[in-house]
């Protein structure tokens, strides 16, 4: 991407300043009931996958027999070839569990 050309067009010992967001801009809403888009390419799933474990898996979401979310988490992946879709098992597991809180869409760019 931008950056990776970016870096490559630097020279040993070149100042780098790195800022990233800050404050609140990647916190789930604290609605249970919301419903969440998530948009992710490549490595850009880790955040997402993140968010998923606390909605569908970990301890942290659980409520009793059941998970504190009762909306429905979208994700919509894009990668250059399906060998990169990362955690995809993941993503079976919660689609198949927990059919009406989860939808997995991904498109692949340039399969062989």
């Amino acid at each position: 991407g931008v950056c990776s050309n970016h870096i490559c067009d630097m020279s040993v010992g070149d100042d780098v300043l790195i800022t990233g967001p800050t404050g609140a801009e990647m916190l789930l809403p604290t609605d249970p009931e919301a419903n969440i888009i998530m948009l992710a390419t490549g490595t850009g799933i880790a955040p997402m996958r993140s968010y998923l474990r606390l909605l569908f898996h970990d301890k942290a979401g659980a409520d009793g027999d059941g998970r504190k979310f009762k909306g429905l988490a979208w994700l919509f992946m894009g990668v250059p070839y399906s060998k990169s879709l990362l955690y995809d098992d993941e993503h079976q597991t919660y689609k198949k569990e927990f059919p009406d809180q989860f939808r997995y869409d991904y498109a692949v760019s340039r399969e062989d």
